[in-house]
């Protein structure tokens, strides 16, 4: 079953992406100074955080296959204590945004960015959910399916990121 919401969710994703994309095509010029408002630096070291957490929890994998429980519960922590320095660097990056007067309405380029990455951060915040489940109740099937979900969460970043931040 969490194959099948992983693929959906990626579906959903890439269907955000092509319209922000298709939307893009009609104001190219709105969009790339609409994007002069967002710090890539904090979505950049965002990123750094969430392959990183990505990682630990691969290593989790490898720790539960080994049959090391308490390592397995230490790199769950941490990629769920990494989550949520993304959730507390986006918040930041909103606030900001907010600062500044900037909201869904402000450019059809700060629709998509909050609906995007919103949407992403509700990932981020179940994701750490599902961490702290599978830390409590370790089983491998458990380990699996919520790697799994926690690398759905990286990649859907690693695709969000250079699109909304880098693309010009």
């Amino acid at each position: 079953m969490m194959w099948i919401l992983i693929i959906s969710e990626l579906v959903v994703f890439g269907a955000g992406l092509i319209a922000f994309m298709g939307v893009r095509l009609t104001d190219p010029a709105g969009f790339t100074a609409a994007q002069g408002h967002l710090n890539a630096t904090a979505a950049g070291a965002n990123t750094i955080i969430l392959v990183t957490s990505g990682w630990l929890a691969a290593l989790a994998q490898h720790a539960g296959a080994a049959g090391r429980v308490a390592r397995l519960r230490l790199m769950l922590a941490g990629a769920a204590v990494l989550g949520a320095l993304f959730l507390w660097i986006k918040g930041m990056e909103y606030a900001g945004k907010a600062a500044q007067g900037i909201d869904v309405e402000t450019h059809p380029f700060f629709t998509f960015y909050y609906l995007l990455t919103g949407f992403h951060a509700l990932h981020v915040a179940a994701g750490i959910v599902i961490l702290a489940l599978v830390g409590w109740k370790p089983t491998l099937r458990n380990l699996e399916v919520g790697t799994a979900f926690w690398h759905m969460v990286d990649l859907v970043w690693v695709l969000l990121f250079p699109i909304i931040y880098l693309l010009r």
